[in-house]
């Protein structure tokens, strides 16, 4: 499911990567107008990449200049992604510098130096772009998981199979009632009871339902 777009910003954090020059100051300006809490520009410390803590991905964005070589080091990334909206501040034009942003996670460009005119067109673009990729590599994770879990699923049925000799299909709805009755998804149902060495050998207390009871 693709995220609702975001139009406004008021109340989200800042934090400009970047010298003053090329219209910093302007950038830092409208982003206070727009409602931003603005921090910076800063400059990357003597050891290198800047040591970034405390970011969330749905209330900080990160304006990262071209200029500046390895902001984001890879050991913040989770996932592939880094800790929040990622906008790159280019100057200059070269492929080796979009490709050093883009590695960094920009999902959008500012032209340097800064009109104000442009600010709030790639606030929008970076942000959404970034929440949308943050959602479809969430979906993905999760699919990943379930995927990963069916076989616990695979496992419960053979069990209930086994111990009530029913067929695959009433085995099924047996862990389906149980699963819905103790309001967890069938991998959270499956994994706990497997962890517990429970057997599906119980009854529903008020229907001649079978259902997996604990030891």
């Amino acid at each position: 499911m693709t995220p609702a777009l975001l139009q406004n910003f008021r109340g989200m954090n800042a934090t400009i990567f970047a010298s003053r020059e090329g219209g910093i100051d302007t950038l830092a300006s409208v982003l206070t107008k727009l409602g931003l809490v603005v921090h910076g520009p800063a400059l990357p410390s003597v050891e290198g990449a800047v040591r970034v803590a405390d970011f969330a991905f749905d209330r900080d964005v990160l304006f990262i200049d071209g200029d500046l070589a390895a902001v984001l080091s890879p050991d913040r990334f989770v996932n592939g992604l880094p800790p929040a909206a990622v906008i790159g501040l280019v100057g200059v034009e070269a492929p080796s510098r979009l490709k050093a942003l883009m590695n960094q996670g920009a999902t959008a460009f500012l032209r340097k130096p800064v009109y104000a005119g442009a600010v709030y067109t790639t606030l929008f673009l970076g942000v959404n772009q970034f929440l949308q990729r943050k959602t479809v590599l969430d979906q993905l994770g999760e699919h990943r998981d379930r995927r990963r879990r069916r076989r616990l699923v695979i496992k419960t049925i053979v069990r209930i199979m086994e111990l009530r000799a029913v067929d695959d299909d009433e085995a099924y709805a047996i862990l389906r009632r149980d699963s819905m009755r103790s309001r967890l998804s069938l991998e959270d149902y499956c994994e706990q009871h497997l962890a517990c060495r429970s057997e599906p050998t119980g009854t529903a207390p008020d229907a001649d339902e079978p259902t997996l009871a604990r030891r």
